[in-house]
């Protein structure tokens, strides 16, 4: 019989926090699962590590023959799934409860409308002490999900990595899309999100590891999360179940640009390279002529937050 979660940890000379992750799974109460290790060629003592978990059955190793890259590892791991849930735990993070698998699988169970569920995650270091917490929604919050995507488009990645949700494996069929590099997860939460409702768990069930080697601080540096938000904001703000102004459209699509300059300000980028990627998406006269438009929404919109905060409405959203 299949197992009732698939537990995916896809990997990549993670040898020195693997066993963490492995070790956070195998003591769950909730028993019900599978946990399938794929090691995209780790050149570090990966597998050796992961031999010694090995003696369970409900624990599988996979190496592949050649490196599929991040994305490819990570679809290489939900065609390997039998479950009807699925869980990403990353190499590098673990779960923080003992019970995280029963919650969100709970979760799932209770409301077949809910086809993605998040919790709150501790932050933690290269020695895995927490340093701390993050939860961008209330206890007990479910939402629709064209309400929650409305959100991201406005404020990024609020519901989180991979390692802090849960979902259904009949709704992720198309697998993780191969053409972005930064926001892969975000892209796939939206997707799930048009089949049903988000859920979230206040309790935090899942730890994040912040260290020196993660992917995501080598995609900022090389600034392709741009490349990325610039097209997700193109596939989905044209969604008819949304209902965004064109106003607003047009400063969520030119942040993208603004945060270009942004980085090179702050020296991460070259100012050629800056300009390179405003100018794949528009001319020098539109960028000029908007930049100063720009600034001023951005303002007018601090300002409105400002009130709407002290005076107890709903903040205005606003990325950046």
């Amino acid at each position: 019989m299949a197992p009732k979660i698939s537990v995916c940890i896809p990997t990549y000379n993670y040898a020195h926090y693997i066993s963490f992750a492995v070790e956070s799974i195998l003591s769950q109460k909730f028993t019900d699962f599978e946990l399938l290790i794929v090691d995209d060629c780790s050149r570090d003592n990966t597998e050796e590590v992961v031999s010694r978990f090995l003696y369970d059955k409900r624990v599988s190793f996979e190496k592949n023959e050649r490196n599929l890259g991040l994305v490819g590892n990570w679809n290489k791991c939900l065609s390997k799934a039998r479950g009807e849930y699925i869980k990403f735990v990353f190499a590098d993070d673990m779960l923080a409860s003992d019970n995280a698998l029963g919650r969100m699988a709970g979760m799932l169970d209770l409301d077949p409308s809910v086809s993605l569920v998040a919790s709150a995650r501790h932050l933690i270091d290269s020695q895995s002490r927490i340093v701390g917490l993050t939860s961008h929604f209330p206890p007990d919050f479910i939402a629709d999900g064209p309400e929650v995507i409305d959100r991201c488009l406005h404020e990024h990645n609020v519901i989180g990595e991979p390692t802090v949700v849960m979902f259904r494996r009949a709704d992720c069929v198309r697998g993780f899309d191969e053409r972005y590099q930064h926001l892969v997860d975000l892209e796939m939460w939206l997707h799930l999100l048009e089949k049903g409702r988000f859920a979230f768990i206040a309790e935090p069930l899942a730890c994040f590891r912040v260290h020196s080697g993660q992917k995501t601080k080598e995609n900022v540096a090389r600034s392709v999360h741009l490349d990325d938000l610039y097209l997700l904001l193109e596939e989905y703000l044209g969604k008819p179940y949304l209902h965004i102004s064109p106003v607003m459209k047009f400063h969520l699509r030119f942040d993208v640009h603004y945060s270009s300059v942004k980085l090179w300000r702050r020296g991460i980028i070259t100012r050629e390279e800056a300009t390179g990627r405003i100018m794949a998406h528009c001319s020098y006269l539109q960028f000029y002529c908007y930049y100063p438009i720009h600034k001023l929404m951005r303002l007018l919109l601090k300002i409105r937050r400002i009130i709407d905060l002290k005076t107890g409405g709903k903040p205005v959203r606003n990325r950046g």
